[in-house]
């Protein structure tokens, strides 16, 4: 009986698939992925080759279009209320009133400024929540609040509250990124405090509502607009524009705080006319004679 010849134990295939099989093969963290624009990415700051902000790519994107319409909004409603002749009322008040506490407001700035450069939106929500936050409970229960204030050595001083507010914002300006962040939130909630104070003070009876609420809406204008377009570039190089602008709060806050105590100065009576009349001087600056009354003949 013949033996057949034995088959091969396995086909050998084609060459070609076998080569492919043999090479290795990409893993997923080796696959090159379509690189993401940084001007598309959330909270993040697109840079040039040499590490500055790109400003060809920010005033493209559409969160600094927002940031710059929300902050041109507020002057162009302001410029439109003071060029237009018309009867003010509370709410629009309340606005101008803001504006008119000028050392606050710097304050405000500060921390607006503070706020820009928050290393994320958390922090940045914690600034502004933390002075609207003592604000409305300040100007809800103020009546009430004001009365225990009294009660206390702080009653005695309220005066300082304000310019203290300003220095205390200026300082935590220089201090690195926690610190900064806990001074920061701590003065918010000082400069929102202070603010209460000048709004509650103001009675203005039924319009007390609006006006609050103008006021309240004004602050919130003057730190958001800044920090929603400054965020746009923030980074190491606002390191030192954020350290002048806590230079200058420090030291308007000092020059505030001295003036509360120098004595005011009293006006000099305005001389009395060289004339042979004996004259006397209205409050409003008219001068009358002086009439003497005559002397009566001896009985």
């Amino acid at each position: 009986m013949t033996k057949k010849p034995a088959r091969k134990a396995r086909k050998t295939g084609n060459p070609a698939r076998q080569t492919a099989k043999a090479r290795p093969q990409p893993t997923a963290a080796a696959i090159p992925l379509p690189a993401v624009p940084a001007a598309v990415a959330p909270d993040v700051v697109p840079l040039t080759p040499a590490g500055r902000p790109d400003w060809r790519v920010i005033v493209r994107t559409r969160r600094f279009r927002a940031a710059g319409g929300f902050l041109a909004l507020g002057f162009v409603l302001f410029a439109f209320s003071q060029a237009i002749p018309h009867d003010y009322g509370f709410l629009e008040l309340g606005g101008l009133f803001t504006l008119s506490v000028y050392d606050l407001v710097l304050a405000m700035l500060g921390l607006s400024v503070a706020a820009a450069i928050a290393e994320t939106m958390r922090q940045f929500r914690a600034i502004v929540l933390t002075f609207l936050g003592v604000l409305a409970v300040m100007l809800m229960f103020f009546d009430s609040l004001f009365a225990l204030i009294l009660l206390t050595p702080l009653g005695d001083n309220l005066f300082l509250v304000a310019p203290s507010a300003v220095i205390l914002t200026g300082a935590s300006l220089w201090l690195p990124g926690r610190w900064r962040q806990r001074a920061v939130t701590v003065s918010a909630g000082l400069v929102g405090f202070s603010f209460a104070l000048f709004i509650g003070l103001d009675d203005l009876g039924v319009g007390i509502v609006r006006f609050a609420f103008g006021a309240v809406a004004e602050a919130l204008w003057v730190i958001l607009a800044p920090a929603f377009l400054l965020r746009q570039f923030r980074g190491p190089w606002l390191t030192i524009p954020l350290r002048i602008v806590g230079s200058w709060l420090v030291v308007i806050g000092v020059i505030v705080m001295v003036s509360l105590y120098l004595p005011m100065k009293q006006a000099d009576a305005p001389p009395l006319p060289a004339t042979g009349e004996p004259l006397m001087i209205l409050p409003n600056g008219e001068q009358v004679p002086l009439v003497l009354p005559e002397d009566e003949p001896e009985m």
